[in-house]
């Protein structure tokens, strides 16, 4: 088998720096021999097309970036918005990197699309006048931006953020490129742009808990235009962006004339309780018991040691069982979970239009076999 010559070695070695693996450990991974290592560190022609392919897909690069003479930089290779969630979380994986930077060029994927069909205007993203020093008066403005009514759930918030211009991205329950890394602990990420900002959260058993995280997200976008990148951690925080944007996010799924209707003297004594007290809200909401009750205490309505009492019997319940993801017999609908409509419809309306192969919207829709792009187009069909 033919071996590559003039492999650009500083930027492979650059490649291992950035997502934290050494050479060996790489070489390890992608069942890549010692001898092969050796010889191509020694300025040998060693590797073999398909191997430096898989070394390419590793870091999520093209083969022809190892092979362009120069060295690799962050600023070279990686987006601002990139380079601001890094610093945010210097020890993120390489596959939370890889994740991030697939986000990014789907972005640029839609945008694209949208300019080939001539509607570049469409659900372009244009922020309320929102101010950072008046929090409550900023989820007003947001709630009547996203024109939100009294009943929601995940899906009407992220339909709502969508028709705003904001591309909301959810991780499959399944292994593949869009599940977050278990390691790094991460539960969302928003990419500021102040045209298309794009907001991807961790796909949870609980949809209530994901319609936090995206309203977290979208204060980060308001609040501060800036991107960010949350973990647990994050949304427990009671000082500075953090603290902001969980105010943020409670006061728009949980607004002061949605606090009034619930009674305190209806209150339960065991906190125990509590789920079943305020279930019928949490329904007709689409937001978790925690919501709200971060909400009551931050009103004055409810006790410090009532609400630790609460959070103690919820973590010392058996963990929920996992959502199943459908099998392959709907594999199909997996890009709307992913993507959301705004971007499905696009490609679907490129793929129409002749403005793209079937073969490259199967792969903007995460790689589904033609007759599930078939499948989807029934879906969208016009009745």
């Amino acid at each position: 088998m033919e071996h590559i010559e003039n492999i650009n070695l500083p930027r492979l070695k650059w490649c291992c720096s950035d997502f934290g693996v050494s050479m060996e450990d790489l070489f390890a991974e992608l069942k890549i021999s010692d001898r092969t290592l050796s010889a191509m560190m020694a300025g040998e022609a060693a590797l073999s097309f398909p191997q430096l392919r898989r070394i390419a897909a590793f870091f999520g690069r093209g083969v022809l970036f190892f092979l362009e003479p120069g060295p690799a930089s962050p600023s070279g290779v990686h987006s601002p918005q990139f380079r601001s969630l890094a610093n945010q979380k210097p020890e993120l994986s390489g596959k939370m990197k890889k994740l991030i930077e697939r986000a990014e060029r789907q972005r640029e994927v839609y945008l694209g699309l949208l300019e080939d069909l001539g509607e570049s205007e469409r659900q372009r993203f244009t922020a309320p006048a929102v101010s950072i020093k008046d929090i409550p008066k900023a989820a007003e403005a947001a709630r009547t931006w996203l024109k939100l009514g009294a009943k929601n759930s995940f899906d009407s918030y992220r339909k709502a953020c969508e028709a705003c211009g904001v591309l909301v991205f959810r991780s499959n329950g399944y292994a593949g490129e869009w599940q977050f890394p278990k390691a790094d602990g991460i539960l969302g990420f928003t990419l500021y742009d102040k045209h298309c900002p794009v907001i991807v959260i961790k796909k949870e058993s609980a949809h209530a808990q994901q319609s936090f995280t995206l309203m977290h997200e979208l204060g980060h976008i308001l609040l501060h235009k800036d991107s960010s990148i949350d973990d647990a951690g994050d949304f427990g925080d009671h000082r500075g962006r953090e603290q902001e944007a969980n105010l943020f996010a409670g006061l728009v799924l949980v607004p002061d004339e949605f606090l009034a209707k619930i009674r305190d003297d209806e209150k339960p004594l065991e906190a125990s309780q509590f789920d079943s007290w305020l279930a019928p809200f949490c329904n007709t909401w689409g937001v978790s018991c925690e919501v709200i009750l971060r909400r009551l205490l931050d009103s004055g309505r409810l006790s410090q040691d009532e609400y630790r009492d609460y959070r103690a019997w919820r973590q010392s319940l058996p963990a929920a069982e996992k959502e199943s993801d459908g099998g392959t017999r709907h594999r199909h609908h997996e890009p709307r979970h992913i993507f959301g409509d705004a971007y499905v419809r696009t490609v679907l309306d490129a793929l129409s239009s002749r403005h793209i192969t079937l073969s490259k919207a199967c792969g903007y829709l995460d790689h589904i076999k033609i007759q599930d792009v078939h499948k989807l187009e029934k879906v969208y069909a016009p009745t």
